[in-house]
């Protein structure tokens, strides 16, 4: 006899199931559903609408210059240009000089390596050719 052909299938199948994972396994979802279940679960769906809503408000794109742009980016300022040579740096090395000296990898080597105090102190070159045209 195939199972197809037995009518008590399922319900042998249910049984075999509540046996292994228990009762609860094999009853209806709406079984132990009430009020107060009802009530948390929509208190659940609007805490997780409201961060949903507050996440797409952060990943917002802003048109600047013919471009979209992410808000959150517009509010981040960037130290990229080098206070003395005038340079704007993507480059990796020069992150850190920019955030502890103001200046790129290159004016790091010509100008502030083995002299920090006097950089610190607020000294800068005063070459013409290195100075900001901005």
């Amino acid at each position: 006899m195939k199972k197809n052909d037995d009518p008590d299938y399922i319900a042998k199948v249910e049984r075999a199931i509540a046996e292994k994972y228990g009762q609860e396994a094999v009853q209806h979802p709406r079984a132990d559903w009430n009020d107060e279940k009802e009530k948390e679960y929509l208190e659940q769906l609007k805490k997780l609408s409201e961060k949903e809503r507050h996440q797409s408000d952060k990943g917002e794109k802003v048109e600047k210059s013919g471009f979209l742009i992410s808000k959150k980016l517009l509010k981040k300022r960037g130290h990229r240009k080098c206070t003395t040579c005038g340079i704007y740096s993507f480059d990796i090395k020069d992150s850190l000089y920019m955030n502890k000296y103001e200046c790129c990898w290159t004016c790091y080597i010509q100008y502030v390596e083995g002299r920090e105090e006097r950089w610190e102190s607020g000294w800068r070159p005063n070459n013409e050719n290195y100075k900001d045209e901005n």
